[in-house]
């Protein structure tokens, strides 16, 4: 039943990170904030694991493999999603710029992972992308100052690319528990690193801002991720790959319930072509 319903769920819940990032980053650093984040989850995990005696790696290369995986996955992912919007780039182009991974991770999956791509999920991946540009297209301004916020963005599309094929290649399956744990340490020394060698540790504790860190711990970084771990270790890579097309339709939901935005006719058709390019591409 959870296999049934997770790409369900992990859609929806990753869908609301940049949600969360609207909240929080108004009163913090884009890597101070996702360091804290790092921080807790880090040590509620740990807990857990201790708790429930979860088991750990016993092989180093295991240890080591997860370890990339998470760097790719959280760090330069989720740092360049972070540092795109932070520094003002629209999150509809930046969701469009992310919502390349399928057709990048379609590529890498024969290359790296021997997987085979039919010609239908081609035409569902296509379909996708055809639909996510339509969803974000009204999100684009002629005179945004675009330049240098695209770098951040196109390293976190190349991140969540090379993770998940990476992960499926040499680390498919992990106790989530300390899993989590052995992903977001390095993540977070690489983070405290960026911020001493490039920036400034900044964070407001205003109550916004708390909202908005609790929902990226407990939804994002330990319920979305986990189930994009179950779904990586049960799935092919073109198949887990295929559901982040559904993120900034169901984002751009997600604002017009909370924050009121519109959705004209063109983004609710392109919501329509993104479930069926997804269908496609999932059909096997």
């Amino acid at each position: 039943m959870l296999l049934k319903i997770a790409p369900f769920l992990f859609v929806f819940l990753w869908s609301t990170g940049f949600i969360g990032a609207k909240y929080g980053l108004p009163y913090a650093d884009p890597l101070s904030f996702l360091l804290v984040r790092y921080g807790f989850v880090i040590g509620l995990m740990t807990l857990l694991a201790l708790a429930t005696r979860a088991p750990w790696p016993t092989d180093a290369r295991r240890w080591f493999h997860i370890g990339v995986s998470g760097v790719l996955v959280h760090a330069f992912y989720l740092g360049g999603v972070f540092v795109a919007i932070g520094h003002g780039l629209p999150a509809g182009i930046t969701a469009l710029v992310v919502g390349m991974q399928p057709l990048l991770t379609a590529f890498g999956a024969g290359a790296f992972l021997g997987e085979k791509v039919t010609p239908r999920q081609w035409g569902g991946l296509a379909l996708g992308f055809v639909g996510v540009f339509l969803v974000v297209s009204g999100k684009f301004s002629a005179d945004a100052p675009l330049g240098a916020m695209l770098i951040p963005a196109v390293v976190a599309l190349l991140a969540i690319t090379a993770g998940t094929l990476y992960q499926k290649r040499f680390c498919p399956s992990f106790d989530l528990r300390t899993g989590s744990v052995i992903q977001f340490l390095p993540t977070a020394a690489l983070t405290a690193l960026a911020i001493a060698l490039f920036g400034e540790f900044r964070v407001a504790w205003e109550p916004q801002f708390v909202f908005a860190l609790g929902w990226l711990v407990l939804v994002l970084s330990l319920g979305a991720v986990s189930l994009l771990n179950l779904l990586i270790r049960s799935g092919s890579a073109v198949n887990v790959a295929s559901l982040f097309y559904l993120t900034p339709p169901t984002t751009a939901l997600v604002a017009w319930l909370l924050f009121g935005e519109t959705l004209s006719g063109t983004a609710l058709a392109g919501m329509a072509l993104a479930v069926g390019g997804v269908w496609l591409a999932r059909k096997t």
